[in-house]
């Protein structure tokens, strides 16, 4: 007996969304952290006026096999894809033109989110344009580095100024130092209501030196276990005394001893970020692509 299609069910309840898609999200919960943590998010404070806000698990013969999800508040508003066979990214995408929804771009794990792209461009017509490559770690076992000067600390809200500029900034200057600049793809923009939230929620923690705040690292929180770590973020003028490396150590320290797993994405062209989160004890676990749909 043939294997049935995939059947696709969207959910524009992140609540009725995380109730269907719980067993698959909980078993992996690394690979799919970004899925869980939106949805999550969502369920805490609503769509937030997001231009599309909805959720979608493929299944086949009744068990959820891969789950992907539309909310990036930034044009061309891409799909977010987890892993999942290639018979369901091919109806995923052909689910997405049964509703006459053109999808934009297509971001998430590899092959599913390619696979997703090409044949969304099948069907609508146009080509698939690559714009960055990323890469998702899991942290094995810290190793934190030593002697480097400066302390830790919580922002407050008398850091909102600065860590909105650098928030803001993040992906342009990850590109930069990625040499890939002219590869963004659209990326999101927070406001000073966002950075308070942060603030509240203590996700935010600076590195000062003689009273002057030279980086920044931010956190998620835990979603299924799992905490995704950023941005994180140095100044061009504070760059090469390892402060990213002691922040990062020190937020996973926090993350680890509060009983989550952390984890974060770098992007593959930048062999900085890479080489550093090896050496503090990260280790590769699948590799992701963005992709946008031209005409």
């Amino acid at each position: 007996m043939s294997q049935a299609l995939p059947r696709i069910d969207f959910y524009d309840d992140p609540v009725v969304f995380l109730d269907a898609a719980g067993d698959y999200l909980a078993a992996d919960p690394v690979v799919v952290s970004v899925v869980a943590t939106v949805a999550e998010r969502a369920a805490r404070r609503g769509p937030e006026g997001l231009p599309y806000a909805w959720w979608a698990t493929a299944s086949i013969d009744g068990r959820v096999v891969g789950v992907a999800m539309r909310t990036a508040p930034f044009a061309p508003y891409p799909l977010f894809v987890c892993p999942m066979p290639e018979e369901a990214a091919v109806e995923l995408a052909r689910a997405l033109h049964a509703r006459s929804e053109h999808p934009g771009g297509a971001n998430g794990s590899l092959p599913a989110t390619r696979i997703v792209a090409e044949e969304s461009a099948r069907l609508w017509g146009g080509r698939v344009e690559g714009a960055q490559e990323t890469r998702l770690w899991e942290l094995a076992e810290l190793a934190a580095p030593a002697g480097v000067l400066g302390n830790p600390r919580k922002a407050t809200y008398a850091d909102v100024e600065i860590c909105l500029e650098w928030f803001n900034d993040f992906g342009r200057a990850a590109r930069e130092q990625a040499g890939n600049a002219d590869r963004a793809q659209g990326e999101e923009h927070h406001d000073a209501d966002d950075i308070r939230t942060r603030i509240d929620e203590g996700r935010i923690l600076l590195w000062e030196l003689d009273g002057e705040v030279v980086h920044l690292t931010g956190f998620n929180a835990p979603a299924f276990g799992v905490a995704r770590i950023g941005p994180v973020y140095t100044p061009k003028a504070h760059q090469g005394h390892g402060y990213a490396g002691a922040a990062v150590a020190e937020a996973s320290r926090q993350l680890l001893a509060a009983g989550a797993r952390v984890a974060l994405y770098t992007d593959k062209d930048n062999p900085v970020s890479n080489h550093l989160y090896a050496k503090l004890g990260f280790r590769p676990l699948v590799d992701s692509a963005n992709h946008t749909l031209v005409p």
